[in-house]
């Protein structure tokens, strides 16, 4: 594939439907096993990516689709905000954790403190996160973050988490129960041990695919990114795939698609309706 899982770190409504455990459902274990938690307060923007580079080379704050404002209204007063890294041993992870809050910054948003969380401080993981009233899951390679989050026992930390949660392509996708971790890496998509579907972070249901103006017209290993690996993958299953400046929104359990995205079901992609209809209805999941 033409893009690095380096550079995707940052280049790297669905109904009123009510799924995760973003207020309602879904804080089960590993194993499959789901049990019923209540979230209070916590509000999630699951991104394929809300960063860029301007052209001074400084990253900024994607404005599409009004992610700024809502995150304003929603913005902890003290603001205790944790970086979580996609790969533990990085070496860039400082850099990219300066780059995010010089970016938020710029939006006026302030911290009482802004840390990365990786191998340096793994073992104080569960202190960090209660202590934390802002996440940002960066982007990189889906399976790599993902042992991470396992290491840690991110998802077991969640349960009763209260604050902001940001995803940024592989945390948006490693945010789901089953996370659907599509390859991305020279050989992956013809390895037959690549594993294709991981257990995630349980903050959704919807499993999305970020870069979705990048990557449809990518190939990899000889395969088109879309047509002969997505596509055929979600025989029986649903994927969201979004572009950068998309999001999806998840407050008090109910989930709305803003900006740009289509389905893939079956084989078929559809666009989804982001917009609020006369009905007061999201989209068309």
């Amino acid at each position: 594939m033409k893009k690095s899982a380096a550079r995707r770190m940052f280049t790297g409504s669905l109904g009123n439907r009510q799924t995760g455990i973003c207020g309602s459902v879904f804080a089960g274990k590993d194993s499959g096993k789901s049990s019923i938690v209540r979230i209070v307060d916590m509000f999630c923007f699951l991104t394929s990516n809300c960063f860029r580079e301007n052209t001074s080379k400084k990253w900024e704050m994607i404005p599409d689709n009004h992610m700024i404002e809502e995150l304003r209204l929603r913005f902890p007063t003290s603001c205790r905000a944790v970086f979580v890294c996609s790969d533990p041993y990085c070496e860039d992870n400082d850099y990219y954790l300066n780059n995010t809050r010089d970016a938020l910054e710029r939006e006026d948003f302030r911290f009482e403190r802004f840390i990365v969380l990786d191998a340096r401080n793994a073992d104080q993981a569960e202190d960090i996160v209660r202590e934390s009233n802002f996440l940002l899951l960066a982007g990189g390679h889906v399976p790599t973050q993902n042992r991470f989050f396992a290491e840690i026992k991110l998802r077991r930390l969640l349960k009763g988490y209260e604050g902001v949660i940001i995803g940024i392509s592989a945390g948006s996708m490693n945010s789901a129960d089953v996370v659907y971790a599509h390859p991305e890496l020279d050989g992956e998509a013809l390895d037959p041990k690549y594993k294709r579907f991981l257990n995630g972070l349980g903050l959704t249901k919807t499993m999305i695919l970020p870069h979705y103006d990048e990557i449809k017209d990518e190939t990899l290993d000889g395969l088109r990114v879309i047509e002969d690996i997505a596509l055929p993958d979600s025989k029986g299953k649903t994927f969201y795939l979004i572009s950068d400046g998309a999001y999806l929104f998840i407050e008090n359990g109910r989930e709305e698609m803003r900006g740009e995205a289509y389905m893939a079901r079956d084989g078929i992609i559809t666009r989804v309706l982001s917009t609020k209809t006369a009905g007061g209805r999201y989209g068309n999941y």
